[in-house]
């Protein structure tokens, strides 16, 4: 298996990424036939990626408020925002990079492939419908959050377990305990990410809850 030594090679061009939406499996073959570059993949896909759900928050947080439970919706003033916007893409950042860290460590647990470029770009590729649902941030009420984004997390739970066994050539028994440990770690990095948040709300970094 050649390695790519000029950029991303054709494994992992945007056109097979997206098409991960609908074409998962032949998407997840073509990443497992290369090893791209991690700093590409990251600058040429990821990075528009995780630019989209802070994008859509700030412009849905300006327009029509935060509604988080109280009759009126909850304005920022716009220094607030912009500092919510980027910390909510520094967060997804390190999220994406240290999972694929994490993925890249478990590779020689579950006999995997340990690229980290092929890490990088699964992780990304799995990331892609919770990246395209963030649109609902537009609107940033709680149940709408709730309607879009759990059943797009199960749909990027599905291609995580589907991607890990083709595109890191481990045995599908193998593939579906490392993405269990995977997603493992997610859920505990999801939960201790509100439990910050929340304190420092409560602190009064960002919208004042009064509790």
């Amino acid at each position: 298996m050649s390695a790519s030594t000029g950029g991303m090679n054709s494994s992992i061009q945007p056109y097979p990424l997206l098409r991960s939406l609908y074409q998962p499996v032949a998407a997840f073959e073509e990443l497992s036939r290369g090893e791209p570059n991690p700093l590409a993949v990251f600058l040429r896909y990821s990075l528009w990626l995780l630019l989209l759900p802070p994008a859509f928050a700030l412009i849905g947080g300006a327009n029509f408020g935060w509604r988080v439970g109280a009759q009126q919706p909850l304005f920022l003033p716009p220094g607030e925002l912009w500092l919510i916007s980027a910390g909510y893409f520094l967060v997804l950042v390190f999220g994406l990079f240290s999972t694929a860290l994490i993925s890249r460590w478990m590779a020689a647990t579950y006999a995997a492939n340990a690229s980290f470029g092929r890490h990088l770009a699964l992780i990304t590729i799995v990331g892609e419908p919770l990246a395209a649902a963030s649109v609902a941030h537009l609107f940033p009420d709680v149940l709408v959050q709730v309607l879009v984004l759990i059943p797009t997390a199960i749909w990027s739970m599905r291609l995580l377990y589907m991607g890990i066994p083709i595109a890191l050539e481990t045995p599908p028994e193998r593939g579906m305990l490392m993405a269990s440990s995977l997603l493992a770690w997610l859920l505990v990095a999801v939960v201790s990410l509100l439990g910050v948040s929340m304190t420092l709300w409560v602190m009064g970094t960002g919208p004042l809850l009064g509790v």
